[in-house]
């Protein structure tokens, strides 16, 4: 048997193993509550490209996020809690493939950055700053360089975004059984949750355990809050795979045409590489600047409170 299979099988014997009644009551439990989550009030935009769901949260001037890889629009609203309690509307849609947003027969981050276009026409806003995360940048990029008229300013946190000589994300014998058995399967996801931590938030969140373990409690539960958020992922499936692809060897992009006020933020020891990107776009960009740390893996750990006072100062100065 080659090494996929025996990963295969591995994979469902940990989740034959943890079948006994205690572990599954644990399972309903977690499903029930993500489901939950998921079913908080949000809305559906008709957009040239199908219904986009999205939801809000906070008042004040309006921001709209772009979620990252196993998101939706309830990773959105995490992101950017501090900055709804700051005073801001933050307007997160479900992108393509995610929760409520069926995946569109050409979909690509250029049609996404249309299709919020669109839901912006529905929501009333003609206006306003623009932000993605990971695997979100890329179409928030997009949103910049064909509406610019609409974008009020830019924030590309950690982004997934092209950066010269940044060999391609391409997932490994593991990755590609993980995205093969467990995307289908919530079970199987949570398992993993439970069974190996440490290795879904290397290899998920991108960032070493280790700092996981050593900041504050408050930071701690954030890290878990991200991971346990993509349940269920059997609702998000299409647009990890979505983004898998686009992400993994992301588009060059003509960042010298972004006229809005830019900011990229990063961390140095991200294991997906954004911090290249990020340098890439505060260099090309005009008069972008820069946000970066030297540790914080892809979820910034540790550094949350300052990565928001910092894209709130930004928006205040230059959207």
């Amino acid at each position: 048997m080659n090494r996929r299979g025996v990963i295969g099988l591995g994979l469902a014997a940990a989740a034959a193993a943890v079948t006994a009644a205690p572990v599954r009551r644990s399972f309903d439990a977690a499903l029930t509550e993500a489901r939950a989550r998921i079913a908080a009030p949000a809305a559906l935009a008709a957009t040239r490209f199908g219904p986009v769901q999205w939801a809000e949260a906070g008042d004040g001037p309006p921001v709209l996020m772009l979620h990252g890889t196993g998101g939706g629009f309830d990773q959105g609203l995490l992101f950017c809690r501090r900055l709804a309690s700051a005073g801001w509307r933050v307007i997160a849609p479900s992108r393509f493939g995610y929760l409520g947003t069926p995946m569109p027969a050409a979909a690509s981050p250029a049609a996404e950055a249309d299709a919020m276009a669109d839901l912006l026409d529905t929501v009333g806003i003609a206006r306003l700053p623009v932000m993605g995360g990971s695997a979100g940048a890329i179409p928030a990029i997009e949103f910049a360089i064909r509406h610019p008229d609409r974008c009020a300013a830019l924030v590309a946190i950690v982004p997934a975004a092209h950066a010269p000589g940044r060999p391609p994300m391409r997932p490994g014998a593991l990755g590609a059984a993980v995205m093969r058995h467990a995307l289908r399967s919530d079970f199987v996801f949570w398992a993993g949750m439970e069974l190996a931590e440490d290795t879904m938030i290397r290899t998920l969140l991108a960032t070493d355990p280790a700092l996981v373990r050593a900041v504050h409690p408050a930071e701690r539960a954030r890290a878990r809050d991200i991971l346990r958020t993509i349940l269920p992922v059997s609702a998000r499936a299409e647009g990890l795979l979505h983004d898998a692809r686009w992400a993994g060897d992301p588009p060059e992009q003509p960042l010298e045409r972004i006229a809005a006020p830019t900011l990229a933020v990063a961390c140095e020891d991200d294991f997906f590489l954004t911090h290249d990107a990020a340098r890439h776009i505060a260099r090309i960009v005009p008069d972008a600047e820069l946000v970066s740390f030297p540790t914080g893996g892809h979820i910034w750990v540790g550094h949350d409170a300052e990565v928001f006072a910092a894209i709130d100062a930004f928006l205040r100065r230059r959207a």
